[in-house]
This record gives structure tokens, sequence and C-alpha cells, in this order.
């Protein structure tokens, strides 16, 4: 099927509140699962945005058959970054762990060659431009399989990993909205099952708590259209969870739910889950988020 650009692609904000007038979003509050996971389900441990502190997580990594983090897990791609966290990632004991690059690893982006017209979050520009002349840093993840616009198969379930994101602030992976983003969705292959993008797509997990969406029209369009997959994992966006706002119309009380940033949610159809582990203040709060994956017929753990 082929996926077309949404005329209000550039204001995400306005094309959701015409879409969400067909569109479901029901939020799922999901709990760590207390028992191992059958020998006929995946168990998947998702975590995205730790931004090099893993150090300061004050809660444990849940144990699964499936690690994921969905990007920016440095502070801007330099090689120690990279290096603290292969590391990390090697003490964790899921035997598959995958991982996708985010807007803050910059020196991950081939394309990104400008570090001086991004802000710098307290990092100064020498240490913005050291980072984008590290040659070969992929090949210090050793520890973990990364995807970039591909994907691997783990007991006949595909994952595909994306990390590119609508435009902001010149970070890396930045693409425009509409054609050239889309030229990136196109390649997903269409029987995938665990979407990774670092990116939401609208509507899930993409509010701002400025009431402004970031998520990508076009996303939304190919997961939903084309792809189907049965669950999509990202990040991206940590500005909260769930925000409620009551208001009184014609002496009734109303109530009007925005879910902002990390948390799960669903169409209805597909399972969208916004790993962020930082919050807004870039405190490293959220939990891993886990859910069990039913294995296709003939396909085991052994």
């Amino acid at each position: 099927m082929e996926i077309e650009i949404h005329p209000l692609t550039n204001d995400p904000t306005e094309a959701w509140h015409e879409l969400s007038q067909k569109q479901k979003v029901i939020k799922i509050n999901a709990k760590h699962p207390t028992t191992d996971a059958p020998n006929d389900k995946l168990r998947v441990v998702c975590m995205s945005d730790t931004h090099s502190l893993t150090p300061f997580l004050k809660f444990d990594i849940p144990m699964g058959d499936i690690f994921i983090h969905a990007g920016d897990f440095t502070k801007c791609g330099n090689l120690q970054e990279v290096i603290e966290f292969n590391k990390w990632i090697g003490n964790l004991p899921h035997k598959n762990k995958i991982v996708i690059a985010g807007n803050h690893e910059l020196s991950f982006d081939s394309t990104f060659t400008h570090p001086f017209d991004i802000p710098t979050l307290g990092m100064s520009r020498d240490i913005l431009a050291e980072a984008i002349q590290t040659t070969n840093v992929k090949d210090y993840l050793t520890n973990c399989t990364y995807l970039e616009d591909s994907e691997i198969i783990i007991h006949g379930i595909k994952l595909y990993g994306s990390p590119w994101q609508p435009e902001f602030c010149n970070w890396a992976f930045n693409l425009p909205r509409g054609e050239l983003l889309l030229s990136k969705w196109n390649r997903i292959p269409s029987d995938t099952d665990i979407l990774i993008t670092h990116t939401p797509p609208i509507g899930h997990g993409d509010l701002c708590c400025n009431k402004v969406r970031a998520g990508c029209v076009e996303l939304l369009s190919t997961v939903q259209n084309r792809v189907q997959p049965k669950y999509h994992v990202f990040g991206h966006i940590h500005e909260g969870n769930v925000y409620i706002f009551l208001f009184f119309f014609r002496k009734k009380l109303h109530a009007n739910i925005f879910v902002i940033g990390y948390g799960i949610s669903t169409d209805g159809k597909i399972i969208y889950i916004n790993a962020s582990t930082c919050d807004l203040n870039y405190l490293p709060s959220n939990p891993p988020i886990v859910f069990d994956i039913k294995l296709p017929p003939g396909c085991s753990k052994s």
C-alpha cells in the first residue's frame, strides 16, 4: 500500500486535531510480570533515552529474552559515552540486546557535520565537535546488535530499527517532515513484528507539556496501514505520563485526558510503547516497560 503525504504533515498538532476524529488512543497501565514468560512467548524489556545516566538508575532491569534500547543512550555520542554504554549493556543478562541510535548520537550519523547550530545542553562546542569526528564509532557497540534501517529475526520474531525523526534543532538523524522521512518509513518491512524507531508516531506518546505534538504523521500512517506490527517501541519525547484536565461545561464536570511521553497506548490493534527512561528534567526515573510476544507457529526459544 502506498502511503501519501498528509497535507498538514508540517503542522503535526493540527494534523492530529483532524486525524483524532477517527482514531482511538487507549491508555494501558501495565505492570511488570511476576512470573517467567511461557515457552511459547518471548519477554521483551524496553528502555530509551538514558542519556549516559545508567549509573544513576534507581531500579533493577527486569529479566527477559530481548532487551531493546530505542536511542539516545548518550548525551552527544562521544567515544567514552559509547564505551561506557557498551560496558553497561554488556553486563545485562539478556541473551538478545537490540539498540538503535537517536538524535543525541551525533557520531553515529554520517550525514551530520555541523555541531555549532544545536543546543549545547551544558556541553561545550569542543565536546560536540570531538564527538562527530569519532570514526567507526558503531564498532564499539560489541555487546549488542545495532540496527540502523535494518532488521533482525529472533526465534521467528522480526524486529526492525530506525533512528530517524522530524528535524529539531539540527540534531543527528533529523529529516524534514513529509517526503524524506516517508522514504525512510517505506523501508520498513511489511512483516515486521516489533518496530523500533526513535521518534514516536503522531498521537501516541508524542505530546509535549505545551500541548504541541512532536510525532510523525506519515509514521503513524505507515504503521497502521501498511506495516501493522504487533508492537511499536520508541522514545524521544519524555515529558511525563498522563495529564487529566478537568473543566465545567453546562454545569457538568468533564475531563480531557492527554497521553504525554512515557507509557503505553493502543489504537485497538497495535501496542505503542514510549519507553523513555529520562523525564522532562533528564532524571532517569521511568522504569523499563516489559511485554510478552507470542512466537509464530513452529518456533520455540530453544
